[in-house]
C-alpha cells in the first residue's frame, strides 16, 4: 500500500479514538457545572459557556506556534505531543472539586494539546497536492464518525458510573491512540534541511494573501457558529420534556445523529469537490447547515429534531474540510504545518468565543432564539461564499 494511504488509514483510526474520547464529554459538561455547585440556570448557562472555550483561550497563541515546530522538527512528534497531552488534562479535570477548577484543567487542555491541525498538518504534508481534498475530507469524517459515538458513550456511562468516570476513561483512550501514532505512523517527508518560516512570518503570509484570508475568516465564523450553542444544547434538550434521568444519553443521541450523517457527507462533499469545485459545494453546503439550524427553535420533541439534525449534519460535514483544503492547496510544502497551524487558531478563536456568547445569549435573549442567531451566522458566511470566494 502507498505510505500515503496507510498514514491516512492509521491517523483516522486515531483521529476516531481521540475524537470519541473528546466528545464523551459534551453532553454532561454543563450537568458537570451543576454538580460542581453552580445551580441557577443564567449561572450554569454563562459558566458552560466558559468550560467549553476554556481550552481555546490558550490554544488560540500556541496553535500556530506548534505548527511552526512541526514544520522544522517533524509534524509527527507534534501530534504526538497533543494527544499525550490531551490524556494528561483529562486525568488533571477528573479530579474538579469545583468549576474554577473545572475551568482551569480546560484552560491546561488548550496548553497541551492541538491535536486535530497537528493530524491535519501531518496528513496534508505527506499526501499528493491533487489528493488533499480526498484526504481532508475523509480525516474529518473521522472526526464526525468520534462525534457518532463518543457523546453517545459519554451519556451512557456518565448515567451508570459518574462524570468522573467518564474523564479517566477518555484519557486511557487518549493514552491507546499515542502508542497507535507512534508505532505505525510514517513521516516519509520529513523537513530537515528545507527553508522554515517563524510564527509571525506565517502570519503575515496569511493575512497578504487574500484567498487564505478569505478561507480564515470563514473558517473563524463556521467555528464560531457550530461552538454558539453547543454549552446549552444539553438545556435545550430538557425543554422538550425529556426526563432527567435520560437526559444525557437522549442529548448523546442527538449529537450522534449529526455526526452519522457527517461521517459519510464529509468525504463526500471531498470527492464532489474535484469535480464542482470548492465555492460551489461550500454554499449549498453553508445554506442548508444554517437553515437547520434555525428549525430547531419551532422543534417540540425528540423525534422532530431527528431529521433536522441528519440534514444538518450532511451540511456540516462539508465545510470545515474544504476550507482547510483551500488553504491547504494555496500553500507550498515546506510552510504548510505553520500556515495550518495559523488557520487553526481561527478556528480555535470562533471555538473560544462562540460558546461564552452562546452562554450569554441563551442567558438573556433565550435558549431557542440562540439557534435562530446560528442560523443567521451561516447565512452570513453564505453571502461571503458568494460574494468573495473564488475557485
Amino acid at each position: 500500500m502507498v505510505f500515503w494511504k496507510k498514514n491516512l488509514i492509521i491517523v483516522w483510526i486515531c483521529q476516531f479514538f481521540a475524537m470519541v474520547g473528546m466528545s464523551a464529554v459534551v453532553p454532561f459538561l454543563p450537568l458537570f457545572v451543576r454538580q460542581l455547585g453552580v445551580t441557577e440556570l443564567k449561572e450554569t448557562a454563562m459558566w458552560s459557556g466558559y468550560v467549553f472555550a476554556g481550552p481555546f483561550f490558550i490554544s488560540f497563541f500556541l496553535a500556530p506556534v506548534w505548527g511552526s515546530l512541526g514544520d522544522k522538527h517533524g509534524r509527527k512528534i507534534m501530534t504526538l505531543r497533543a494527544v499525550f497531552g490531551l490524556a494528561i488534562a483529562q486525568i488533571i479535570i477528573g479530579f474538579s472539586q469545583n468549576v474554577t477548577h473545572l475551568f482551569l484543567g480546560r484552560l491546561l487542555q488548550g496548553a497541551l494539546s492541538g491535536f486535530l491541525p497537528a493530524a491535519m498538518a501531518l496528513i496534508a504534508s505527506n499526501t499528493p497536492e491533487n489528493k488533499t481534498g480526498y484526504a481532508l475530507g475523509l480525516l474529518q469524517s473521522s472526526t464526525a464518525a468520534g462525534t457518532v459515538l463518543g457523546p453517545l458513550i459519554g451519556g451512557v456511562i456518565s448515567d451508570l458510573f459518574g462524570y468522573r468516570f467518564v474523564f479517566f476513561s477518555v484519557a486511557i483512550l487518549l493514552f491507546f491512540t499515542g502508542i497507535l501514532l507512534l508505532v505505525f505512523v510514517k513521516e516519509e517527508n520529513r523537513v530537515d534541511g528545507i527553508q522554515t518560516y517563524t510564527f509571525l512570518e506565517n502570519w503575515k503570509y496569511l493575512l497578504n494573501k487574500k484567498v487564505l484570508k478569505i478561507s480564515a475568516i470563514m473558517i473563524t465564523l463556521t467555528a464560531l457558529g457550530f461552538s454558539f450553542i453547543r454549552p446549552i444544547f444539553v438545556l435545550y434538550v430538557e425543554t422538550l420534556n425529556v426526563s432527567s434521568k435520560l437526559l444525557p444519553t437522549i442529548t448523546g443521541a442527538l449529537y450522534s445523529i449529526m455526526g452519522i450523517t457527517s461521517t459519510f457527507s464529509a468525504a463526500w462533499w471531498g470527492k464532489r469537490v474535484e469535480k464542482k469545485g470548492i465555492k460551489k459545494n461550500l454554499l449549498v453546503a453553508t445554506i442548508i447547515t444554517g437553515i437547520m439550524y434555525a428549525l430547531h427553535s419551532v422543534v417540540n420533541n425528540p423525534i422532530t429534531l431527528i431529521p433536522v439534525r441528519i440534514f444538518l449534519g450532511f451540511g456540516f460535514g462539508a465545510l470545515l474540510p474544504l476550507l482547510f483544503t483551500s488553504i491547504s492547496n494555496s500553500v507550498s510544502y515546506e510552510r504548510k504545518g505553520g500556515v495550518l497551524g495559523v488557520a487553526s487558531s481561527f478556528q480555535i478563536f470562533g471555538n473560544m468565543i462562540g460558546p461564552i456568547i452562546g452562554g450569554y445569549a441563551a442567558g438573556f435573549l433565550g435558549i431557542k432564539t440562540s439557534f435562530v442567531l446560528t442560523g443567521l451566522i451561516f447565512l452570513l458566511i453564505a453571502s461571503i461564499i458568494f460574494t468573495k470566494l473564488k475557485d
